[in-house]
């Protein structure tokens, strides 16, 4: 374990749960100082417990990264506690109502959209702002393989990844000499309670996964391959 990342100040959203919950984690395990935010207050506070038990440091602040102001909130009071910000983790997402697309609801669009394309335009330009008054920082966004290849009965979730790619390779593009870092990472099926709880063609939860849940790849996998690709592209300055 390196202390080279000791100060280290990162704000990972959706990070009750799932791949946020474990990128959270990992990042602690480095000496990072963690904001763990999540629309569900408690479970931020429980993957907090679980950090500083484990010898590392974090706080929560909970955030729903649909609400402009609740991003901002986020950033602000993350420089006030600690001084400064030097990554955020775009994770905060919702899987897809695995329907066709003649099934699929206008709410389930404007619900998918809001919290995995817009949300995440939120949290970047909030974050921006700060990384471009301190002289840098990094950008990490947890997309998926659904933004690469689309795949049937996904419509909202892939055109929400889709999206992702398109305007974080804008944001790169504009960054190249202000200090400015971007990673896209895109994991494919990764083991989730998301497809338990997607709603099937009569609007009813599925309550059963139509996949080998066990198969896939897990949480903490994803975390790890992430953390390596930030330190493979030298993505991390202090």
């Amino acid at each position: 374990m390196s202390s080279e990342f000791t100060g280290l100040v990162a704000v990972v959203t959706g990070a009750g749960s799932g791949i946020g919950k474990a990128t959270a984690i990992h990042f602690a395990k480095f000496r990072a100082t963690v904001v763990v935010s999540d629309r569900q207050e408690e479970a931020a506070k429980d993957v907090v417990a679980s950090i500083v038990a484990g010898g590392g440091n974090a706080i929560s602040i909970p955030a729903d990264v649909t609400s402009f102001k609740a991003v901002e909130n986020l950033v602000a009071q993350t420089v006030k506690e600690f001084g400064r910000l030097d990554v955020i983790v775009n994770n905060a997402g919702i899987g897809p109502n695995l329907l066709r697309t003649h099934q699929s609801t206008l709410k389930d669009w404007d619900k998918v959209i809001a919290v995995n394309q817009t949300g995440v335009f939120y949290c970047m330009k909030v974050a921006l702002v700060q990384f471009l008054k301190q002289g840098g920082g990094n950008i990490v966004n947890i997309a998926s393989l659904a933004g690469l290849k689309a795949s049937p009965n996904n419509i909202s979730y892939s055109a929400s990844k889709f999206a992702m790619q398109g305007f974080l390779e804008s944001l790169r593009c504009e960054n190249l000499e202000t200090g400015l870092h971007v990673l896209i990472a895109c994991p494919g099926y990764t083991e989730s309670n998301i497809r338990k709880t997607a709603l099937d063609a009569s609007g009813s939860q599925q309550n059963e996964s139509p996949l080998k849940e066990n198969k896939l790849m897990s949480a903490e996998a994803v975390a790890e391959a992430t953390w390596n690709a930030i330190l493979g592209l030298s993505l991390i300055h202090i």
